[in-house]
């Protein structure tokens, strides 16, 4: 049997002597922040400053080790930013961004625990990732563009009755736009109910747009229920 210091031909060591694609899949992103780095790509390439600063706690040497492996094993690649930044950055391939499902699965079961804390940080392709994950099925079918921007970040969303699709940028063509001062902020709008007048005189939101829009989309989105105290 392999031990863990054992490699495969490709001399990447591995931790498992099982033909489960589970247990592959654990070879792949099953090391800490892995999973995260990936997450913080799936919105488009991003810089080596950038996705340290959006991982709150990782050192600049674990972020250097798991971005060379998730190259070395096919799931990000080296790219460069366009002019006028033309700087080294990191893209996932076609394959990495098969990913996203598992965000999802993964998001939808652990935020049914009564352990889940929607008040601690946040990153922005965090907030738009969870967007897309709880989406309610049977949600009003309704059609708007939409503006999301927080300090750092800016995003564009088209919801129409197939889903929600968002990519980076900005656009002045939008039926709805939430400006807010923080992800946290915009969480509490969604998933919080908490009344867009009340975030307004708080400094915290700045709503354009059709109003009632806005209020219709944050109705399509709700989290699952929490699993029984006895389910524990």
């Amino acid at each position: 049997m392999k031990s863990e210091k054992d490699t495969d031909s490709g001399g990447a060591r591995r931790w498992y002597d099982d033909a489960c694609g589970a247990a592959l899949a654990l070879e792949f992103v099953g090391e800490r922040w892995s999973l995260l780095v990936i997450r913080e790509l799936m919105f488009g390439p991003r810089r080596f400053s950038d996705l340290k600063a959006d991982l709150t706690g990782i050192s600049a040497n674990v972020l250097t080790q798991r971005l060379a492996g998730l190259e070395r094993t096919g799931i990000l690649r080296r790219c460069q930013l366009p002019p006028p930044a033309r700087v080294q950055a990191y893209e996932l391939t076609s394959w990495g961004y098969e990913a996203e499902p598992i965000f999802q699965a993964l998001g939808r079961w652990a935020v049914r625990s009564p352990l889940h804390d929607p008040m601690r940080p946040l990153s922005a392709v965090s907030t738009m990732l969870s967007l897309r994950t709880m989406l309610r099925p049977d949600r009003e079918p309704l059609a708007m563009t939409l503006a999301f921007r927080f300090p750092d970040s800016a995003f564009v969303g088209r919801l129409s009755p197939a889903g929600l699709e968002i990519e980076r940028g900005e656009s002045d063509a939008v039926d709805v736009g939430f400006d807010t001062d923080t992800t946290t902020t915009f969480v509490t709008l969604v998933y919080a109910g908490r009344p867009f007048a009340e975030a307004e005189a708080a400094g915290a939101l700045r709503l354009t747009g059709d109003r009632g829009l806005a209020a219709r989309f944050v109705d399509c989105f709700a989290l699952p229920d929490k699993i029984a105290a006895g389910a524990r």
